[in-house]
């Protein structure tokens, strides 16, 4: 199961090692071996939050995830987007980008670190959202129930994660608009590109993640109606609408056609999101364009391959606080791109609150399933 799983990932290493020795001796491959570790450290996270997403679409759309997704993760995020962001920032076309890439790597690092504001802001902002999102949601299950509880019923106010998301972005941009008039307004259009990047993060939440909650709710309503003709009890558009909101039951209804479609649409976005501070902190290793892709490009492969596996192990099912710890590290992540807009965080920091928030909520999966297994408790008392 292991090998089938992770099978594709195996074979990517191997032949980006051998690409890297072959690019530029062992070296290289030391290189492409560390970023490799960075990218899947920062983004463990992000395929618990993908699992979570696939296990409800159906096969078909879980093959185009593994394939025309992977393609978008390792050449369009980790290879295509850096040389795209210098491109548009330093107003070059595509051609110059990648020579300026190849030939002027200091040049080319100083473009791309220009471009973190704008960058960190989008990708902030749209975490925000998630997290938000599933904080003030009232589930069925809930980890930190002091915490969550509380947060539940102020979810009850309409739009709430929208506001206390632009009053953040607010802050931020006026963080940095203050900073800029202290030292002189060297960079005060940094506050204005801090602003309108934000808001295109809220904004491209808001469109992708609504049109597939849309799709999504509709298609559990004609699941619905057609368990009730059949008279049925209609549990599988119950589950399928429930996805959301924390049941640990998986969907009898796999979500297909446009719900499928918008929500691997939000599944892309949610990846590029999470591969920012990847993109930008592998600079602090190296600035070659060429190992940055292969070593980042084997990192998004073994996350795409460790997301199939969680589906197919039914993972999240048996671990169900594991979501919970995963949208905390995600809420984190989002604070960490936001707070790096004017000051440095160390990626190693970054990578850290994402594994021991996961571990935490892994731990206590694994106690909960230990106590309802010895007839201490039962899955309710959890709620």
């Amino acid at each position: 199961m292991v090998l089938k799983t992770f099978g594709w990932a195996f074979g990517f290493t191997v032949l980006g090692l051998v690409a890297a020795v072959f690019y530029d001796g062992w070296a290289a491959l030391g290189v492409v071996a560390i970023l490799t570790v960075l990218e899947v450290s920062l983004s463990f996270d992000n395929a618990v939050i993908n699992a979570g997403i696939l296990k409800k679409m159906s096969a078909f759309w879980q093959k185009i995830f593994l394939t025309i997704g992977v393609l978008i993760a390792v050449f369009g995020m980790r290879l295509a987007f850096p040389v795209i962001i210098v491109a548009v920032t330093a107003k070059l076309s595509p051609v110059k980008a990648v020579q300026l890439a190849v030939n002027d790597k200091d040049r080319y690092q100083q473009l791309v670190t220009d471009a973190h504001p704008s960058i960190a802001a989008f990708g902030g902002m749209f975490l925000l959202m998630i997290f938000l999102s599933f904080v003030f949601e009232d589930r069925e299950i809930k980890w930190l129930g002091w915490i969550e509880r509380p947060l539940a019923k102020l979810g009850r106010v309409e739009m709430l994660s929208v506001c206390l998301s632009l009053i953040v972005l607010l802050i931020a941009s006026m963080t940095v608009a203050t900073h800029a008039h202290q030292h002189g307004g060297e960079h005060a259009d940094k506050a204005q590109t801090v602003l309108t990047s934000g808001l295109a993060g809220l904004v491209t939440y808001l469109i992708v993640g609504g049109l597939s909650s849309f799709f999504e709710n509709r298609l559990a309503d004609e699941a619905d109606a057609q368990a009730a003709e059949e008279g049925e009890a209609g549990e599988a558009g119950t589950q399928l609408a429930s996805g959301r909101g924390g049941k640990s039951g998986p969907s009898l209804v796999a979500v297909t056609g446009k719900a499928a479609f918008f929500m691997f649409l939000y599944l892309e976005v949610i990846d590029a999101s999470f591969s920012f501070d990847g993109v930008i902190g592998a600079f602090a290793i190296t600035n070659d364009i060429v190992l940055m892709a292969l070593g980042l490009g084997i990192g998004a492969m073994y996350v795409r391959s460790l997301t199939v596996y969680l589906v197919r192990q039914g993972t999240l099912d048996d671990y169900v606080y594991l979501e919970h710890g995963a949208h905390y590290a995600i809420g984190a992540l989002a604070v960490i791109l936001l707070v790096t807009i004017q000051y440095q965080i160390s990626e190693i920091i970054t990578g850290l609150i994402g594994v021991v928030l996961i571990g935490l909520s892994f731990w206590s999966s694994v106690r909960r399933n230990r106590r309802i297994a010895a007839g201490e408790a039962r899955a309710t008392d959890f709620a």
